[in-house]
């Protein structure tokens, strides 16, 4: 911009205010003097430099330098964190940072462990992933290819939500070795609700999978050009919790004869029992090769590092979203005219409800089958001693009720965040309407936090579980609904130090800590890695050799 004065012509240029604050206090007071200083002739050799100083193209380039140096100081420090913005939140309070968690200095540019009982991880007693294979397993994989594995060829077609399909590759690549086939790239079907049309590409790292599995299946993006009219086996409905020598009695001479098997529905079909090396093989698919896309997990550990920007966090699962509500029996308790909603709805469509229709609301409630709404995973929380200033990473859906249905949690924990809330203009893009990614980036930012918590029972909190216990046994909080809800009812009757104290003893082992799969029957493997795919240090030492 220009302007004159007394004759002369005066120059000046607009530096945003983030900019000036950028600059440390003694390069903005070289640079002012340079601008004010008074004209004189560099009639000295000396003198040049003060001179070229005063030049205006010298000036602009200086100025320019530090705009762009502060532009990208303002990058590297962004924090895009306000609290909820989509759900219409309004600012509730900011809090100081807390003794819960403690800063190390500006110019070291981190943070020191977190303190405070709640962000303390479980005792893993020493135990480690262990995927020791025995020799006849790996004896089994050469005789299969040399028995012609190419020739024989798996097709799957998954169902459900992300991490339901997750289950179902698993079971997919346990299957296809047992059958000694090669497994073509499993097909994610459409989803009715959503209407996600991803490929298996889209949402995990294709040449990832086909490498971290070359030894025990052979992967395959598509049919040869030789089987491809060939009309496949197809099998509609496997039962429930079938064994490896069912499915080769079932499937073994017809695979030979036609030389391609179409699968659909695996959901829970392999039996959760399966000898020693065929979970070793599971936990080697859900925690090794099923990885996530690489644009997956960018995004997704941008995120993560924005909520550990200032110390821990905790990540919650909730589930409050309409059809869950309808579909576990139960009421979101916002309001009558909300439960009456629900209620209608359900009416309407009875077969959704899932189990134990007989039973009325209050009793599911109480036999802990219904989820916890935000008030009561508030009350929980605190009574685990969850410092106020906690940030907090929520993933789900969008709650029935939207903004009011997380009031009682933000009342208590008001840095509540979600994937809307961190991301920064365009981020989400890519993203938008793809239900399986948007799940698929809660994983990433969920698997890395200090503390996980589902509210509900489901298949996030099953692989979180899994994931977390794969780790190392970092923190899991596994609500006891049974217990807690009754002490919740009578809260009334009790001092909140009674309360808290009664409910945080009823979670004392319910933390993460190393839990046998063996101990219950049914047990997944890929939720329970004990004893199958871990092993303490020291045997595994000797495993080595």
């Amino acid at each position: 911009m220009a302007a004159t004065s007394k004759g002369r012509r005066v120059s000046y240029i607009a530096v945003p205010s983030e900019i000036i604050r950028s600059l440390s206090s003694t390069s903005l007071h070289s640079l002012l003097l340079l601008f004010l200083s008074p004209t004189k002739k560099a009639s000295r050799p000396g003198h040049r430099l003060l001179a070229l100083g005063r030049s205006p193209n010298f000036l602009f380039s200086v100025l320019f330098f530090f705009a762009l140096v502060g532009i990208l100081r303002s990058w590297h420090h962004l924090d895009p964190l306000v609290p909820c913005p989509h759900l219409g939140r309004s600012p509730l309070s900011s809090p100081e940072l807390s003794d819960s968690t403690a800063a190390m200095s500006a110019e070291g540019g981190g943070w020191v462990e977190a303190r405070g009982e709640f962000w303390q991880q479980p005792d893993g007693m020493g135990y480690v992933p262990c995927l020791n294979f025995s020799k006849q397993y790996l004896a089994e994989g050469v005789t299969a290819a040399r028995a012609g594995r190419q020739k024989k060829y798996l097709l799957v077609v998954v169902s459900g939500g992300l991490n339901q399909q997750r289950n179902q590759i698993v079971d997919a690549v346990v299957i296809a070795h047992v059958l000694g086939a090669t497994l073509v790239v499993p097909v994610l079907q459409v989803n009715v609700i959503w209407g996600d049309e991803s490929e298996f590409s889209d949402v995990f790292d294709l040449e990832h999978f086909k490498s971290v599995l070359a030894d025990d299946v052979k992967v395959v993006s598509s049919l040869p050009s030789t089987h491809i009219m060939t009309r496949p086996v197809q099998e509609k409905q496997t039962p429930l919790h079938v064994s490896p020598a069912w499915i080769r009695s079932r499937y073994m001479k017809r695979l030979n004869r036609e030389g391609v098997l179409l699968l659909r529905g695996l959901d829970s079909r392999l039996s959760k029992d399966l000898p020693p090396d065929l979970q070793k093989l599971r936990c080697k698919v859900a925690f090794h090769a099923l990885r996530f896309s690489a644009p997956i997990r960018e995004l997704g550990n941008k995120l993560a590092m924005r909520m550990r920007s200032k110390g821990p966090y905790l990540a919650l699962h909730l589930r409050l979203e309409k059809d869950v509500w309808v579909r576990t029996g139960c009421l979101p308790g916002l309001s009558p005219e909300h439960d009456e909603i629900v209620r209608v709805e359900r009416n309407l469509k009875p077969e959704l409800l899932t189990g134990r229709s007989n039973m009325a609301y209050h009793d599911r409630k109480l036999a802990g089958l219904c989820p916890l709404n935000a008030a009561e995973v508030a009350r929980l929380l605190k009574s685990l001693e969850a410092p106020r200033d906690a940030r907090v990473y929520w993933a789900g859906g969008e709650p029935f009720g939207g903004r009011d249905a997380l009031l009682p949690l933000i009342r208590e924990f008001p840095n509540l965040y979600s994937k809307e809330d961190l991301t920064l203009p365009g981020e989400l893009g890519p993203f938008a309407n793809r239900s399986s990614l948007l799940a698929a980036i809660d994983d990433v930012v969920c698997e890395q936090s200090d503390v996980f918590m589902a509210s509900h029972g489901g298949n996030m909190g099953h692989l979180m579980r899994g994931q977390r216990a794969y780790a190392g046994h970092r923190k899991f909080i596994t609500p006891n609904k049974r217990q807690m809800l009754r002490h919740f009812l009578n809260a009334a009757s009790l001092p909140e130090s009674e309360l808290h104290r009664i409910v945080k003893e009823l979670h004392r082992e319910s933390l993460g800590q190393p839990e046998l799969r063996t101990d219950k029957i049914g047990r997944d493997v890929t939720a329970y890695p004990l004893p199958e795919c871990m092993c303490e240090v020291g045997a595994r030492m000797r495993s080595m050799l």
